[in-house]
């Protein structure tokens, strides 16, 4: 038998002890009088309870929906589709486990500066798809039809970034990034662009020894050795797809990502330019 910790004293003793007092004092009428007072504040204070627990969930909920409503449809339609791929790449072998469901839970809260109002939005899109039966070629279709070029482009480039949170990312998860990538129709070069920059960043990330020049021909989607030709044209390829005025509609935080990207663009070009 192992050893266990001894367990801190309750107070059903106490309370015996409490009891046997006011029989002693009061009798039997004094003894019910008091069970009849603690039952009745008792129960005072389960009814208290719940109505802070039914309080707060009412003020909660209506501050998502507040948040929701401010918000544009595409704005909207965009994270809800977001939350159904990712979900999607997560049960890619077929189960959903606590550690994937945190890392969404990471991504919206860290990568896009989620607030608790808007992390309780996507806390219930999350359960919504977790049990939702639509394909990933439904949402896919939808997302194609609703949104233009370079939101489907964020989209990947999100779902990569959610990827490559894991230190090693499977094999059959980088396919269904790629299946995404094709069923969007976004070119083989931009996503193997996308999935390049992610991947070299990783590397780089963990060898202090890493040629910082790699990392910045794949963010252009280059090879090393690029012109100086290619490396204008892709420069300006991506600076046009990815100009944050494209996917202001989307909302503040992804007109965030956007900007981010023509950050790394602007750096990667004038490092390979100076180089």
């Amino acid at each position: 038998m192992q050893y266990q910790r001894q367990q801190q004293p309750g107070c059903g003793g106490c309370l015996l002890i409490l009891l046997l007092f006011v029989f002693l004092t009061g009798g039997a009428s004094g003894l019910i009088s008091f069970l009849g007072t603690l039952i009745y504040t008792g129960f005072i204070g389960i009814l208290i309870f719940i109505a802070m627990f039914y309080g707060f969930s009412y003020w909660v909920q209506k501050k998502v929906v507040n948040y929701e409503q401010s918000q544009t449809e595409s704005h909207n339609r965009f994270v809800w589709l977001l939350v159904n791929v990712l979900i999607h790449t997560a049960k890619i072998d077929g189960q959903i486990t606590r550690d994937e469901i945190q890392t969404i839970h990471r991504f919206f809260q860290n990568n896009l500066r989620y607030s608790q109002t808007q992390m309780h939005w996507v806390k219930e899109l999350i359960k919504e798809a977790t049990n939702s039966s639509q394909s990933l070629d439904d949402l896919l279709h939808e997302f194609k039809a609703t949104f233009a070029y370079e939101p489907r482009l964020i989209l990947l480039e999100l779902v990569y970034q959610v990827l490559y949170t894991k230190s090693d990312v499977p094999e059959n998860e980088l396919n269904i990034a790629r299946y995404i990538a094709s069923y969007l129709e976004i070119p083989e070069y931009d996503q193997r662009t996308i999935e390049a920059k992610y991947r070299y960043r990783q590397q780089y990330s963990t060898d202090s020894g890493y040629d910082q020049s790699a990392k910045h021909y794949a963010t252009l989607g280059l090879q090393k050795g690029a012109s100086p030709e290619e490396i204008k044209k892709a420069y300006r390829k991506l600076s046009m797809q990815y100009h944050p005025d494209k996917v202001r509609h989307l909302g503040d935080e992804f007109r965030k990502i956007a900007e981010e990207k023509m950050k790394e663009i602007n750096a990667a070009h004038d490092y390979l330019t100076k180089h």
